[in-house]
Order: C-alpha cells, then sequence, then structure tokens
C-alpha cells in the first residue's frame, strides 16, 4: 500500500478495502501506520493501532516501530516512549 508513492493515497485505498469486506491483517495495518507516519498523520497512525488492537489483531515490532516513528516524526517524544515501554511490556 504504501508503495503507491502517495501515502496519504494508502489510507484511501485501506477505507475502500473495508468497505468491501476485506479483512486487513497485521501487515496491512502495519503499511498503511507507516504511510500515516510518512504523510504526517501521527494521530491517525495511533488510531489505527487501536482500531487493529479492537479487532483483535496484535501488534508485531514493525507495527509499533512505524507508529512509534510517525510520533517521532511529528515530535511527540513522550507518546513515542509510552508506545516503546508498551511493546517491551507486550513482548
Amino acid at each position: 500500500l504504501r508503495r503507491l508513492g502517495k501515502p496519504h493515497e494508502a489510507l484511501s485505498v485501506f477505507e475502500r478495502m473495508k468497505a468491501r469486506g476485506v479483512e486487513p491483517n497485521v501487515v496491512v495495518y502495519s503499511a498503511v501506520i507507516s504511510s500515516c507516519g510518512k504523510d504526517g498523520q501521527w494521530t491517525k497512525a495511533l488510531e489505527l493501532l487501536d482500531e487493529m488492537q479492537d479487532r483483535g489483531l496484535k501488534p508485531n515490532v514493525i507495527t509499533y516501530s512505524a507508529v512509534i516513528s510517525a510520533c517521532e516524526k511529528d515530535g511527540q517524544w513522550k507518546k513515542a516512549l509510552e508506545l516503546l515501554d508498551e511493546m517491551q511490556h507486550r513482548g
């Protein structure tokens, strides 16, 4: 998804997938979260992290890395450190 070259379009494709009944997996969520980070949408990246967990998906190290990077790029260091701590405690 993020290879489209336009990070904001990845989110649009993701929403269309869900609207058509496609259940995104951890890999898809991680790619969209990464795209959000590249597009300066750190709050959307956090929303997607919450959404995937609400759907019963367990974020992996790639997912956490993407959302931490999204926060870091916007200077949200406190949140980035909280996520790092959460990742370490979840294993």
